[in-house]
Order: C-alpha cells, then sequence, then structure tokens
C-alpha cells in the first residue's frame, strides 16, 4: 500500500511517499516558488550561437533560458532533415517563441527549454504537434500495446501526438478520451494567452507538487493520502474531484501534537536515506559521495559477515545494496552518472543477480534510467535523467569549515 504524507508549514508544502511504510520518494516546494518544469513561457531569442548550435532565450528568469537546435526541430524523428541544419537558419534574434522548460536552472546555467510540446495527463501524455502515438515500454503484453496504440490513432487529429502512460494499461476507450479533450482545452489555453501577451511572459504553471504527485505516483481508489493542512486537503480533494470522478479514497487530515512527518515515521527514515554513509541490515554499509553530474557509491561488508563462504558473503552483501541503492536513488532524486563500487564478486552469475535486483527496484521509477553494465574495474556504471532541484528543504547544510569532505583547510606542523 502507498501512503502520501503531506507537511504544510506557511512557506514550504514537504511530501513523502511511503510504499509499505518505507521512504521510495520525498520533495518539497516553497510557496511562490513553484518549479519551473514543464512551465511554459512566451519568450525571446537574444543570442543565436551557431558554434553551440543553441541559442539564449529571455523567459523572464534571473538568467536566459538555453535552447538546443534539437528541441527545435520537428518532435518527430522521422519528420526532422536528414542533415542537422544550423540553428541560424531556425532562430534570428528578436524573435518570439513558445517555449516550455525541460530542466529548472543549476549552478550557473540557465533553465533548459524546449519546443517539443508536452502536457501530461492521468492516463496519457499529450503533445500538440508530435504527429505520432507511443505506448510506455513498461507495458509489456503486445496485445495492450496493440490496443492501446490503436486508440491513441483514432482520438488523435493529424498533427497531435500521444503517448499512453503506464497506467492506461487496460483502460477504456472513454478514460483516455476524456483526458484528451481536457488537455486540448489547456493547450488552446497555452495558444490564446501566447498571442496576447506581452514578451516575456508566463503561459501556463505547471501543477503543484502535491498535484503531481497525485497526478503520476498515487491510486486514488487504493492509496492513502493524508495532509496536516485543512486547506491543502480541501484543494487535494477537489483535484481528486476532476481527476478521478469515479470515486476516491477519503483525504485524510492530521490533527496529532507531534509532527505528521514524526508521526508517520518520515523523518527518521529522512535522516537516515540522506546521510553520506548509509546502515545497512547486518552491518554493511553504503558511501554515497556527489558531485554536480557524478555520484559515486561505494559498498562494503564492515561488519556483515553472514555468509558461508567470502563470494557467498560478498553477493549476499552487493544483492542488500542493491536494493537499498535503487530505493535511494529515487528517494534523492540522484541525477546525471551514477557509479557503484559493488564489493568484486568473482562468478558472472553474482554479478547478473546484482544487476537484476538493481533493475527491478529501478523498474518502479518514474525517472528514465539506464543500466549500461560492469566496467573492466568492476565498477557498475548509470544513468538517470533529472529535471528538477534537489528536494529542497532538507538537503543536509554543507560545514563552512571543511565544504563537506571532514578535512580541514588549515595544516599545522
Amino acid at each position: 500500500m502507498k501512503q502520501m504524507i503531506v507537511h504544510c508549514t506557511q512557506h514550504m508544502t514537504r511530501m513523502a511517499l511511503l510504499e509499505n511504510g518505507k521512504l521510495v520518494e520525498y520533495a518539497a516546494e516553497r510557496d511562490q516558488q513553484q518549479g519551473l518544469v514543464g512551465s511554459y513561457y512566451k519568450a525571446r531569442v537574444i543570442n543565436v550561437l551557431p558554434g553551440m548550435q543553441a541559442a539564449f532565450v529571455d523567459i523572464g528568469q534571473k538568467k536566459n533560458a538555453f535552447l538546443y537546435v534539437d528541441d527545435v526541430l520537428h518532435p518527430h524523428l522521422e519528420k526532422q532533415p536528414a542533415v542537422k541544419p544550423s540553428i541560424e537558419t531556425l532562430l534570428q534574434p528578436g524573435q518570439d517563441i513558445v517555449v516550455q522548460v525541460r530542466k529548472e536552472p543549476r549552478g550557473g546555467k540557465g533553465a533548459r527549454v524546449t519546443t517539443h510540446y508536452t502536457l501530461p495527463g492521468r492516463w496519457i501524455v499529450f503533445m500538440p504537434f508530435a504527429e505520432y502515438v507511443g505506448v510506455s515500454k513498461k507495458i509489456n503484453r503486445e496485445s495492450e500495446r496493440n490496443r492501446l496504440k490503436g486508440i491513441g490513432e483514432r482520438l488523435r487529429r493529424e498533427e497531435e501526438g500521444i503517448i499512453m502512460r503506464t497506467v492506461s494499461e487496460d483502460q477504456p476507450q472513454e478514460a483516455v478520451e476524456g483526458d484528451l479533450a481536457f488537455l486540448r482545452s489547456q493547450w488552446d489555453h497555452i495558444s490564446r494567452r501566447a498571442l496576447s501577451s506581452e514578451v516575456p511572459a508566463l503561459l501556463h504553471s505547471d501543477l503543484s507538487i502535491v498535484q503531481r504527485f497525485i497526478r503520476d505516483a498515487f491510486n486514488p481508489e487504493r492509496d492513502e493520502l493524508v495532509l496536516d493542512s485543512a486547506k491543502a486537503a480541501k484543494e487535494a480533494e477537489v483535484f481528486l474531484g476532476d481527476m478521478a470522478p469515479g470515486g476516491y479514497k477519503p483525504v485524510g487530515l492530521y490533527n496529532g501534537k507531534e509532527s505528521i512527518f514524526t508521526a508517520y515515521g518520515v523523518q527518521e527514515q529522512l535522516h537516515r536515506g540522506f546521510a553520506r554513509k548509509i546502515m545497512l541490515e547486518g552491518g554493511a554499509t553504503l558511501i554515497w559521495d556527489e558531485a554536480e553530474a557524478l555520484t559515486v557509491i561505494d559498498v562494503n561488508t564492515a561488519q556483515y559477515t553472514g555468509g558461508a563462504s567470502l563470494e557467498e558473503t560478498v553477493t549476499r552483501t552487493n544483492l542488500l545494496a542493491a536494493e537499498e541503492i535503487g530505493r535511494l536513488i529515487r528517494l534523492r532524486d540522484t541525477g546525471g552518472i551514477i557509479i557503484i563500487d559493488f564489493i568484486d564478486m568473482e562468478q558472472e552469475a553474482h554479478r547478473r543477480m546484482v544487476t537484476d535486483c538493481l533493475e527491478r527496484v529501478i523498474s518502479k521509477d518514474r525517472t528514465k534510467t539506464h543500466i549500461l553494465g560492469w566496467t573492466r574495474l568492476g565498477l557498475l556504471e548509470m544513468t538517470r535523467k533529472k529535471a528538477r532541484h534537489d528536494s529542497t528543504g532538507f538537503v543536509p547544510a554543507i560545514c563552512p569549515c571543511c565544504g563537506g569532505t571532514g578535512k580541514s583547510g588549515n595544516w599545522h606542523e
């Protein structure tokens, strides 16, 4: 069973997703600072850089947004020219365009934007100009894939594109049709605002953090939603009523004296899950080090001695680690390149067991993730897409003396 626990304060909303009592996702959002990803802007091209095949566009943020040539070409790969054109032939300084944010600003970089527009719904993702129907790769039955593709082809207009989401499996055509009608009306609203707005202008904001998680990770009929704010609970009920008109499990309002995160065991799991050193069952440990685009995870047996032989002990430790790493990557929303230094195993079959275990856990993650395989040094490589900031409101403060390294820069003889 899933539980979605929402803690609301005056300036921040924090959301925790539990699966059978175990914390698997966490996110936070400051009031009045809703994430940019998914939002639409009427923008103006400021600079076009042929050497980078990119342009900078003004969307009204502190930093100009970055628009790459691939995000200007037709969203359907088969409709793109055989030879990629220069971005100078596609965009000119001073030109006004509608863009959607793909990645939030990070470090000294502005947001990354695209003209490959998408509007996610409950059952589908609507793409106004993609001209194709796709089906989630997580739907395995060929007969169901063909059925959903047929529904999409019947419903879409000539220029439109539709992706059938994983949750659309076994859903009737009427449900998909209702979702599509709602998303078309959203796109019409964005288009009308674009015609009448001055540059730069926000045309459409993505949903709030609570609404996003209800839409993407919540089954209204089975899962439990508990909030500690009467206002937020009422807003959630309205959203659920629109999303699941057939009925949903009642929204819970928490009125306890201690924090809702403490009462549901979220706070304790957050402290453990975001630590640099993570203890596993039996005494093994993970050491988790993150740079801007690279995360390194080191697995150690430490005090774990659970096997009859060294190879068995190492394999059991690595399987425990793979299970936890898959959960923590999702919880911490780790993105970029991920290198896992599992303990060396002699048998290829054991390495396959560890990879299969990690793939099974990661299959529950909605964010695109690729396990690339083992390197010659015995490291496991993987990548994970990341669009949003780190989990605002929990990331530990970095020590001003050592910068998080645990080592002082003041050396004495």
